[in-house]
């Protein structure tokens, strides 16, 4: 269990000039991630290093953007003006959260240009949209873990040191089963109001022009 990926949802200037801002102020390279077809969605990616990245995500005018919780949850944030919408943390079993949780995860993918597909699972999307605090899960799939996020530039600039989240710990960890090493171990993770507007306020990394917390 480890932190995965943090996702962004781009504000009302589109989702090119949200990348292209947040690739100025952490002076980071980002591709195009692409279309997820069973979400409605479409994101571009800032690989990072440590196996993780940061996604900058959009909502697509599509059918499956109002059905799918994945795409709801864009939708919402990025009429309240776009921002941090989630943090997300991956293992190799998923059964443990889909018994505790009382329903399967769903299936994910991504086509990329030349015909390759990147495929996963995920759960916990609409624990994320009742509170914001808590990660949703994912489970790559063994067949294309070399298309990882992750892996999409050679020698990776930028490091997440750092998540500041509103919200209380215990409900965290209780989300993800209590385990015994924290998914964000070797992080810097604060937490504050605990009893107010969960979620997560900001993302600190380590980049070219220093720690920037964004």
């Amino acid at each position: 269990m480890k932190l995965d990926h943090v996702s962004y949802a781009c504000g009302p200037e589109g989702l090119v000039a949200t990348s292209e801002r947040i690739a100025d102020t952490l002076g980071l390279e980002f591709v195009k991630g692409g279309v997820h077809p069973r979400f409605g969605t479409r994101n571009v990616i800032f690989p990072l290093k440590n196996h993780q990245y940061l996604e900058v995500v959009e909502v697509l005018e599509h059918p499956a953007s109002l059905k799918a919780p994945f795409g709801q949850a864009v939708r919402a944030r990025s009429e309240e003006g776009g921002g941090w919408m989630g943090w997300v943390v991956s293992v190799d079993d998923l059964a443990p959260f889909e018994e505790r949780l009382g329903r399967e995860s769903v299936p994910g993918n991504r086509r990329f240009p030349d015909g390759r597909e990147l495929t996963w699972r995920q759960i916990g999307i609409n624990g994320l949209i009742a509170d914001p605090q808590l990660p949703y899960i994912i489970r790559w799939d063994e067949e294309t873990a070399d298309l990882h996020p992750s892996q999409a530039i050679e020698g990776q600039q930028g490091e997440i040191t750092g998540l500041a989240l509103a919200g209380n710990r215990p409900r965290v960890l209780e989300w993800l089963g209590d385990p015994a090493v924290s998914p964000a171990a070797g992080l810097n993770v604060e937490y504050s109001a605990p009893s107010g507007t969960p979620g997560l306020m900001s993302v600190t990394f380590e980049t070219p022009k220093g720690s920037v917390t964004l």
